[in-house]
């Protein structure tokens, strides 16, 4: 394979951040990185692009163990050596006040409401195969279901008068559309175009499809299909 190609680097690292590169071709692109300055560059401006796409994720705050087991291991000897008695009553006190710290803390959480969802990311594979290229398109869709953010990892070549149009498809029954979608940025889907049962089962899939300008003219897919994904809960 030829990694001094530009376009097959930044298609490369796109499939990378994506998740999408798998098994040998990863191993390699992961060995070649340290010693590859074109492909390194590559990765980080890809790392960069996707990187809003996990913005929504909570701050997760590690357990409590985690800290006694760095501390265990920064001052050894302070686990093991039994303290004199009047810092016992000390450490007691702490312990004390942190349990009233903590039941204060504990009534906060419980009358804070629901932690925001992690997003969802559903990859869409180009339907075309090696004629079609490596390119991707991710979609990221908040946890409550309210929020969907496309953006294709290469630029889409379309024809002048064709648009991209994307498309919900239930388990059974006639996709729905969710509006045309930009082939070479970023593009928001409006809230009240998303069906309330996204993330409950009324989704099965994504999917891409080639339209006139304006979109589908019939409420159906009229042009070919050019990129779906499961959506996996």
């Amino acid at each position: 394979m030829d990694y001094a190609r530009p376009e097959l680097i930044d298609a490369l690292a796109a499939q990378h951040a994506a998740g999408t590169l798998r098994g040998g071709a990863r191993r390699r692109y992961e060995a070649l990185l340290p010693s590859h300055p074109a492909l390194r560059a590559a990765h980080v401006r890809w790392q960069e692009r996707l990187m809003p796409l996990a913005a929504s994720l909570p701050p997760q705050a590690p357990p409590h163990r985690v800290w006694q087991r760095i501390e265990a291991r920064l001052w050894p000897a302070a686990a093991d050596t039994p303290l004199p008695w009047w810092q016992r009553l000390a450490a007691w006190r702490g312990l004390t006040a942190l349990a009233t710290a903590a039941s204060v803390a504990l009534a906060v959480i419980v009358a804070q409401p629901e932690r925001v969802q992690p997003p969802v990311v559903v990859v869409l594979q180009g339907t075309g195969g090696a004629a079609q290229g490596v390119n991707t398109f991710v979609a990221s869709v908040s946890g409550d279901g309210r929020a969907l953010v496309t953006r294709p990892l290469l630029p889409v070549s379309v024809e002048a008068d064709r648009v991209l149009e994307l498309w919900s498809v239930p388990p059974d029954g006639a996709p729905r559309s969710l509006g045309l979608i930009s082939s070479a940025g970023a593009t928001v889907i409006a809230r009240d175009r998303l069906p309330a049962t996204l993330l409950k089962g009324g989704t099965a899939a994504l999917a891409v499809s080639l339209e006139p300008p304006g979109g589908s003219p019939t409420g159906a897919p009229t042009g070919p299909v050019l990129y779906a994904g499961k959506l996996q809960l």
